[in-house]
């Protein structure tokens, strides 16, 4: 496994980040254990979670995935091993102070993903979102105690605009404080929003990304067809997340450029998962791209993206592709 730096900061990550979003929903923790031990076994040490995980799920499933995780850690007795990135926003519970950035909230989620999670500390602490009702100071200051009582070893930001990024930067800095080193993006084919304005800050300021969406959940390994229905169980059935899913890539204009693009990767003998994988992680700035499963077999394509060559009649083709689109407004939020 390839190992990159996050930005320009010391932390080492592997090029490939296995998300665990689908555990506890889409997939059982039967399930859940067979794609964490093939992971590691292939070489997948670095895990991306969330205390709002499942996807799709409700406050009464939040945590599962965590606790998944920390059952299966627990047993195996691995978690020096492995590297860790856990997020914060959602609601976990309900009543006041359940969710956002506040301090108060901050405190006591990282105390519930440690717990579920059965560690003295997370790697990499992200904000899942932006939030505009608390100011950027506060939530800076925490993650700062944070690190300094050796919970959280870095702390990084998931679903910022830009603007926002820059201020909290920016504060961090009048603050004195290290701030966000890690930014967790969706970028793929499909969407390359981000190149616009917020990889330049990226690179700029040495900011490491962390890719997530490479396959465009699932759109990307070219099973969908045009006037096919949603495929029950996945992603885009599954709870307030099937809307958002659909929104971002079940239209006929995605149908068609992903038909073409298999067409142009088959033809010559390669396979469009690990094309897909392999263009992202050949984009300057790029730490890390977070690639998902629901069975352990689908690791392999992803995992072969690493010896994917890009060369210049394919990253054209690939570049086609994105500019077959049609121009659509990025959403606010959940980006």
């Amino acid at each position: 496994m390839e190992n990159r730096r996050m930005g320009r900061h010391g932390l080492e990550v592997p090029a490939l980040c296995l998300g665990t979003m689908t555990f506890g929903l889409q997939v059982d923790e039967t399930g859940s254990r067979a794609i964490l031990d093939e992971a590691v076994e292939r070489g997948l040490i670095y895990l991306d979670t969330s205390d709002a995980y499942p996807l799709g799920g409700t406050t009464d499933t939040a945590g599962t995935t965590e606790e998944i995780i920390g059952r299966w850690m627990k047993e195996k007795k691995n978690r020096d091993d492995l590297l860790i990135t856990t997020k914060c926003f959602a609601p976990t519970r309900s009543g006041p102070n359940s969710w956002g950035l506040a301090r108060t909230h901050i405190m006591d989620a990282i105390e519930g993903s440690l717990r579920r999670l059965g560690t003295d500390h997370i790697d990499l602490y992200l904000a899942h979102m932006d939030d505009p009702l608390t100011p950027l100071e506060e939530t800076l200051r925490a993650f700062e105690d944070l690190t300094t009582a050796g919970k959280v070893r870095y702390v990084g930001c998931s679903n910022y605009s830009t603007w926002r990024l820059g201020k909290a930067l920016r504060a961090a800095d009048s603050l004195g404080i290290s701030g966000y080193m890690a930014v967790q993006s969706r970028y793929n084919l499909l969407y390359r929003e981000i190149e616009t304005e917020l990889l330049p800050l990226c690179l700029d300021e040495g900011i490491g990304l962390m890719a997530y969406n490479p396959l465009a959940g699932g759109f990307l390994s070219g099973k969908y067809r045009t006037g096919q229905d949603p495929v029950a169980g996945t992603r885009f059935t599954l709870g307030g997340a099937a809307t958002i899913y659909q929104d971002r890539y079940w239209q006929e204009s995605q149908f068609a450029a992903v038909a073409q693009l298999k067409s142009e990767v088959e033809r010559r003998g390669l396979d469009l998962v690990s094309v897909a994988v392999a263009w992202v992680l050949a984009q300057p700035g790029v730490s890390t791209a977070i690639i998902g499963a629901s069975r352990p077999e689908q690791l392999a394509a992803n995992l072969a993206a690493l010896e994917v060559i890009l060369d210049d009649e394919l990253r054209q083709i690939c570049d086609d592709t994105w500019w077959s689109l049609p121009r659509r407004p990025v959403a606010p939020g959940y980006r």
